[in-house]
């Protein structure tokens, strides 16, 4: 492990007030907004029961799309209903508004049509669910900045069409204070996509810039001033962390919510593809601060290491969780965040089937695998909690049936089975102005302390009137503040463990160094070394060593193959890639090197360099490491199998005509001529077939690749990309050719 950090480190390259009256909804509300000059602030201060609690509303990645009229026609007779079961103080919509892509999703740009539905369904939305359309509030993602060349332009249509653009908020940050009595409840959401928005594929990642950096701190400190009130800080974008740049000055995200010690981080963009566990928890690790810049293997960063400190000036615990959550595109998702005394969770609602009548989330005790693992482990050892809040089981419903009864279980999995050993009835708290209700019922919480964090797990049963139950996830806690462990699957780790912000570059250099190593070393040694390391060397004198050496210095001795690849490296280390339209307008095209697109910026009339980076990840990489590599590879094993074919042959020449017959040798296709040349035929060589057949991959993937940048960016082959599109095809038949004859 240590020398792949290394090899890492070693390649790695840094690189007020909108005049407007807030209104009384639903006897919950009062609005109060202020004036801020770096970012758009408001506050919400509830009114009516519970004061405890408050809870949101997260979507994601609508996708809404003229080719998908059905995305639309849910979210429209879905949402609304279901918002107004559940009356949030904040619905959050993070991103990714409308598709912007053909209906084979071989092309982008943006569909003034999609926004127009967007708008209206949102108006419907609204209307619907009665609430205040000042408390939605929605984000740009990727999808909808794709070929949008600058802000407020007139392909710009998110500036336009959402609701943030609609009630006059145009900065790229934006905050919501939810105050109730007892607590104050801090959202930030931002908008991170790039500033010139270039076509997909380049353009999935977020970039934020030092400026967005400081504003995004700003509005997360505007409470610190004020402690008279505790205040859980949240925060919203559209990009995980993992699919977000770092800056100029080499600033990130993660750097400020680490800061302000983040409740949680809620996010979307990778949908469902990957998995539904992209959760990710952000501690700060100083004992291996740069590992923490490529990769991290678990969900927890590391194992919990009890410090405990209840000195009143101890440091508060530098942590946040990042909550990716799934898609309205394909998942129909919706979250309900909620915040109890502090204490932050969440619940994912599948609405595939349509409207749920009955949603049960539970509020405490928290979920032992998503809770802020250090900071609670050490608030319970050093007693800093309301005790209020850890005496009471508590749940969140929402029913539009009346609620005949709720019951709290716990159940004890010490002996491998899960054994209740608590079913209390709760009751629901009164209040004659209730926002919703909220279920309790008084418990010994010392008596479930354990030290493992999956020992207990909590279920809430709710029953209606018409006797319909339904039920909570059952899910681990633990009261003493420790986390249970979880893992990632494979694709998970992919997108939520590997930094490829920074990963990009010392992937990069790692395959196109290793490349240039065996071109260029058995080129040297076949100059210097006397003709050492040969095929009947290696038969002779075995060993690993020998054998490579002699495999890769035999592509160096057919001088075509070889200096073209040679050459085709120093290309695409030295010269654009491609050419062409990276905007919606069409206009000016832009050309790409592994460094990013160099494209016109329409603010200035100058020339942005290298944007897009590390976004180009997605041509580059896969064409190094899929197309080039192997292809060079295959190139030196037809070389090498004919080095072994023509000793073969060589040596059966001396032999007499019946020494070696076809049926003992299996040779049969072979001409010996007096100039010692020997034609052969593919179909009898099995080790030749195989490369065959491996060279048609090759062909395909590339084809493939070519078609869809042909499409993305409206190239001509031949005109925009020929050394790209043209080389690999053309080395691996000059290899097939040269190799044909021995």
């Amino acid at each position: 492990m240590g020398i792949v950090i290394f090899l890492l480190l070693l390649f790695s390259t840094p690189s007020t007030l909108h005049a407007k009256t807030a209104q009384h909804h639903a006897h919950e509300r009062q609005r109060h907004a202020s004036s801020n000059s770096k970012a758009n602030r408001s506050v919400i201060e509830v009114k009516g029961g519970p004061e405890s609690v408050i809870w949101v509303v997260q979507f994601s990645d609508l996708h809404l799309s003229v080719h998908h009229s059905e995305r639309a026609s849910d979210f429209k007779a879905i949402v609304g209903p279901v918002l107004s079961l559940i009356n949030p103080s904040l619905v959050l919509i993070t991103g990714d508004l409308t598709e912007a892509k053909s209906k084979d999703y071989q092309t982008s740009k943006q569909n003034e049509a999609e926004w127009v539905e967007y708008q209206k369904v949102m108006e419907y939305v609204i209307r619907r669910s009665g609430l205040d359309k000042s408390i939605f509030y929605d984000l740009r993602g990727n999808h909808d900045n794709f070929g949008v060349p600058v802000v407020d332009g007139k392909f710009d249509f998110f500036s336009k069409y959402s609701i943030n653009a609609q009630l006059g908020r145009t900065k790229n940050v934006n905050s919501v204070t939810i105050q109730t009595n007892e607590w104050k409840h801090l959202f930030v959401g931002f908008d991170s996509t790039m500033s010139i928005g270039l076509r997909s594929p380049t353009n999935i990642f977020g970039h934020p810039t030092d400026k967005l950096l400081t504003e995004i701190d700003s509005e997360l400190s505007q409470w610190n001033s004020q402690p008279t009130k505790p205040v859980t800080k949240i925060s919203f974008g559209h990009f995980p962390i993992s699919y977000s740049a770092s800056t100029h000055s080499g600033r990130s995200l993660r750097d400020i919510f680490l800061k302000h010690s983040l409740s949680a981080y809620l996010c979307g963009h990778l949908h469902a593809r990957f998995g539904k566990n992209l959760k990710r928890h952000h501690q700060l690790n100083r004992h291996f601060p740069s590992s923490e810049k490529f990769l991290q293997f678990n969900v927890h960063q590391s194992s919990y290491e009890s410090n405990k400190n209840c000195s009143s000036i101890a440091s508060g615990v530098e942590e946040f969780w990042e909550w990716e959550m799934t898609d309205w595109r394909k998942s129909r998702a919706m979250r309900i965040l909620a915040v109890d005394r502090g204490h932050v969770s969440y619940a994912d609602i599948d609405l595939k089937s349509g409207m749920r009548n009955t949603i049960v989330m539970p509020t405490f005790p928290l979920d032992s695998r998503f809770m802020s693992r250090s900071s609670l482990h050490q608030n319970y050892e050093c007693q800093r909690m309301l005790p209020s809040s850890y005496e009471t089981i508590r749940a969140l419903v929402f029913s539009a049936s009346p609620i005949l009864s709720v019951v709290a279980k716990v159940y004890d999995s010490r002996s491998g089975d899960f054994e209740l050993v608590l079913d209390e009835l709760m009751r629901k708290q009164a209040d004659n102005s209730s926002r919703g209700d909220l279920y309790s019922v008084p418990w010994n919480y010392k008596a479930f302390e354990s030290q493992s964090p999956d020992r207990f797990w909590l279920q809430i049963e709710a029953t209606d009137m018409s006797g319909r139950s339904i039920l909570s996830e059952l899910r681990p806690f633990s009261i003493n503040g420790l986390s249970s462990k979880l893992s990632w699957t494979w694709k998970e780790f992919y997108v939520m463990g590997c930094q490829w912000v920074n990963l990009y570059y010392p992937v990069l250099w790692f395959a196109l160094c290793f490349l240039f190593f065996i071109l260029l070393v058995p080129k040297a040694l076949l100059i210097f070394s006397k003709n050492r390391y040969t095929y009947k060397n290696f038969v002779t004198n075995k060993g690993f060593i020998n054998g490579m050496a002699w495999v890769l210095q035999e592509l160096s001795k057919i001088p075509i193959v070889y200096f073209g690849s040679l050459g085709y490296l120093l290309y695409l280390v030295l010269c654009p890639w491609l050419i062409g339209y990276v905007l919606t307008d069409g206009g000016e095209k832009g050309y790409m090197t592994y460094k990013g697109w160099v494209v016109k910026n329409f603010n200035n009339g100058e020339r942005d360099e290298y944007i897009g980076s590390p976004d180009i990840i997605v041509v580059v990489l896969p064409h190094i490491l899929f197309v080039v590599s192997p292809a060079i590879l295959v190139c030196m094993a037809l070389a090498a199998e004919r080095r072994i074919y023509r000793e073969h042959i060589l040596s059966l020449s001396g032999k007499k005509q019946d020494d070696y017959s076809v049926k003992n040798e299996g040779y049969q296709n072979y001409e010996y001529r007096g100039n010692r040349k020997v034609k052969f035929y593919i179909r009898d060589q099995w080790i030749r077939k195989i490369l065959f057949v491996l060279c048609l991959a090759l062909f395909w993937k590339h084809l493939i690749n070519c078609r869809g940048l042909i499409r993305a960016y409206e190239m001509n082959p031949i005109i925009h990309f020929p050394v790209y599109c043209f080389s690999v095809p053309l080395l691996l038949i000059l290899a097939v050719y040269k190799t044909g004859s021995i």
